[in-house]
């Protein structure tokens, strides 16, 4: 049986390269991720586990914005070791002036995340689940 054991890359395309290239290669790095590899109109960005890149659109792809709905892209969710990561996230983002649609709070039971738009309008999210579970777990003596 085939078995998919991760996801190995991601590529976006963007309306402006230089503009979003500007804007992962602060944000990337601040998640622990260093550049992998560099072309022309392509960056990719990895953290020794996964792979994220943005190539630039064609002329057709930059004449139509990114809209939230369409079929396609929702957002991507990196996954942080704590909530104390995703409000550290919330903070830098507030740095770079980067657009908070949801800020840092729980969304769902023991879920709690941060959601951010890049250059584009792509829907972003800084998350972490289960800590308090996994607290409540380690404070509870074997039985």
């Amino acid at each position: 049986m085939v078995e998919v054991v991760g996801i190995d890359h991601l590529v976006i395309r963007v309306s402006d390269f230089e503009k979003s290239k500007a804007f992962y290669g602060r944000l990337l790095p601040f998640l622990g991720f260093r550049v992998l590899d560099e072309y022309p109109g392509m960056i990719g960005w990895t953290n020794g586990s996964t792979r994220y890149w943005i190539g630039e659109a064609d002329a057709q792809g930059r004449k139509h914005k990114h809209r939230a709905g369409d079929v396609g892209f929702h957002h991507y969710a990196f996954q942080l070791r704590s909530r104390a990561d995703v409000d550290d996230l919330e903070a830098f983002l507030h740095e770079i002036g980067a657009t908070i649609v949801d800020p840092a709070g729980e969304y769902y039971d023991d879920y709690y995340a941060v959601f951010f738009l890049d250059p584009d309008g792509l829907k972003l999210e800084g998350m972490k689940w289960g800590e308090r579970a996994e607290a409540a777990a380690l404070a509870t003596p074997p039985g």
